[in-house]
């Protein structure tokens, strides 16, 4: 799935953890966690559309990196 793709389902915008900044948001199909958020505020990806139409186990891919790198 392209980036592009993703972010349009993604809830990374409206989760209490993101910080606004000028990276990609989809974080979980990316390879490094964000540059810009450092606290984990509370988490959404159980409930994205993208985490369970990847069949992900893990969540914070903000702070803690893509499915692969957990």
């Amino acid at each position: 799935m392209k980036s592009s793709d993703a972010e349009k389902i993604c809830l990374c915008r409206i989760c209490p953890s993101y910080v606004e900044c000028s990276e990609p948001i989809a974080f979980c199909l990316g390879a490094k966690p964000s540059k810009c958020i450092s606290a984990e505020a509370g988490c959404l990806c159980l409930g994205c559309p993208l985490w369970v139409k990847k069949a992900f186990r893990h969540v914070y891919f903000c702070t803690r990196g893509a499915e692969i790198a957990q």
